[in-house]
């Protein structure tokens, strides 16, 4: 068991470098600036005196290499949140400025910033169009207004109280899942509680990083929420239930919605996961897209913050964001020390102790090093040489001033918001990884219309790596075409959701597609003729 277990952390350790190796590759082809914005998850360790141990790395252009592109860019450019439900209003969502305490309106460039940096590099990209021009999104529009039988809610039976786990994006997930869960079973849903027993250790409320009343009113003609249980109910039948995994519509309607004959409280002891991806009835898929796209609202200093960063990377020119999955957990997790100082390394070991469901304990991160073959660590140089090829790296510490950022700092879920809106804004997303963030920012833009989301063939780009390493290929310009052609059909264009892979059976079956949150294709997008209004 134990052997077994070391090879499921060597497994982890490899795909995390394969997919660093992979991404990096591919910038070094394409040749484009980079900004870093890291997601943030690592708020107490200081690698070499940066703060970019998870890395979002956004690639910047300036606004001389293509004006015209520029332009056509910033029309495209809506808030992430925009509702497209009914017909759509332009700018209903409004980021609201921060006080002048902390933001000025007019500052798009703060002054640790030189505006000399802007640089015309048409010349080094021939296909410079390629790069930036998003995929046909062949008229697939939203289409989330539930059918003409859809009632409004129910009289409730009882309260869902949640507690959700796990990062932002996890927790956003859990929550759209449980709002249709709570419509299934007939009952009124408390406002989630967000994850503050994890080791980020954050203390944001529901409202910190969501508009809560905008949560609330949203959802009014699908559930009735409140933000906590009346009082003078503590007589109240409660329990505490752990809901099935991807589970369907009958183990909620029968075994869940039965409990109410004895209990007036369900408390749902985690959200993750909770909801199968597929054969769900259609009303209650456009339920879980409009939690997510509209209700889910970030709250206004968020979305003030998180649009002034947009900004001030507009004022370079079009940008890429890289999520590169580099976290606390994950270092924790593998047990990666490398290049870590003693202290660093005994904060990552009592983290490793402290979570229950970490199987594997005691991990000699040189040992792991060696047995992966690579550089497991090693993110801050290869940053490092990232930026002295990519002039334009940027991070949030290099485009908002310390006193901007200081409402979210030791909130990692508020940190990661910003990076959220910097990456479902930018001009091109790629991530190295599938995980929570980086399928969450790719079904958002799917559901803003497919902005363009480069997805990494990481084993290609590694058997090619491998041949030029042998020396089996020499010839730049091919390999450059070749990174072209893989990719070719990896870009963002509409595809419907996958389903599970073949063979598999029970839980891994559901674990095996694609989450629905990643594609809400076809759920939540229907194909329109240009001549029929929405």
């Amino acid at each position: 068991m134990r052997r077994r277990r070391k090879a499921v952390v060597l497994a982890v350790i490899r795909r995390m470098l394969i997919s660093a190796i992979c991404v990096m590759t591919l910038l070094g082809f394409l040749f484009v600036h980079i900004y870093v914005a890291p997601l943030n998850r690592l708020p107490r360790l200081h690698l070499n005196h940066h703060n970019n141990h998870r890395g979002d790395i956004i690639i910047n252009h300036n606004k001389s290499i293509s004006e015209q592109s520029l332009t056509k860019n910033l029309s495209r450019l809506e808030s992430i949140e925009t509702p497209l439900i009914s017909k759509p209003k332009q700018n209903e969502i409004q980021y609201q400025s921060l006080t002048s305490e902390h933001v000025k309106k007019s500052e798009l460039v703060p002054p640790h910033i030189s505006t000399s940096s802007k640089l015309n590099l048409t010349s080094k990209i021939t296909d410079f169009d390629k790069l930036w021009k998003p995929p046909p999104n062949r008229n697939f529009l939203p289409c989330v207004n539930p059918n003409h039988n859809y009632t409004s809610p129910m009289e409730s039976r009882g309260y869902l109280l949640v507690h959700t786990n796990g990062g932002l994006n996890q927790m956003r997930a859990g929550i759209c899942d449980m709002v249709a869960i709570a419509r299934i079973i007939n009952a009124t849903l408390v406002v989630p509680e967000l994850d503050k027993r994890s080791f980020w250790q954050d203390t944001s409320k529901f409202s910190d990083v969501f508009d809560e009343d905008h949560f609330i009113n949203a959802l009014s003609k699908d559930i009735r929420v409140i933000k906590k249980l009346p009082k003078g109910i503590d007589g109240l039948t409660k329990v505490v239930k752990h809901f099935k995994s991807y589970s369907g519509l009958s183990y909620y309607q029968n075994e869940i919605a039965s409990m109410w004959d004895e209990y007036k409280v369900i408390r749902a002891a985690k959200s993750d996961s909770r909801l199968a991806n597929n054969n769900l009835p259609p009303d209650i898929q456009k339920l879980r897209c409009r939690a997510c796209y509209e209700a889910l609202r970030f709250s206004t200093k968020i979305k003030a913050m998180g649009k002034l960063l947009v900004d001030r990377m507009r004022s370079y020119g079009l940008y890429i964001a890289l999520h590169l999955r580099f976290e606390k957990d994950m270092l924790a997790f593998s047990g990666c020390n490398h290049g870590l100082s003693a202290s660093e390394a005994a904060e990552l070991r009592k983290i490793r102790k402290n979570t229950a469901y970490w199987k594997v304990k005691d991990i000699d991160g040189r040992v792991q090093r060696l047995k992966a073959a690579g550089e497991i660590y090693g993110g801050v140089s290869r940053l490092a040489t990232l930026g002295s090829r990519f002039s334009m790296l940027m991070s949030k510490e290099k485009l908002a001033t310390k006193e901007e950022l200081k409402p979210f700092m030791n909130h990692s879920t508020q940190m990661a918001a910003l990076d959220y809106i910097v990456s479902v804004e930018s001009d091109v997303f790629i991530p190295s990884y599938s995980g929570n963030m980086a399928r969450a920012v790719e079904g958002h833009r799917r559901y803003l219309g497919h902005r363009k989301t480069l997805s990494p063939d990481r084993k290609s780009i590694v058997r090619l790596i491998d041949k030029i390493e042998r020396g089996a290929e020499k010839d730049n310009r091919k390999v450059y075409e070749r990174i072209i052609e893989i990719h070719k059909t990896r870009q963002g264009s509409p595809r419907r959701r996958k389903g599970p892979v073949s063979g598999t059976k029970g839980l891994e079956r559901h674990r095996s597609e694609e989450s629905f949150y990643e594609n809400p294709l076809p759920d939540c997008l229907c194909q329109r003729d240009r001549s029929k209004t929405r």
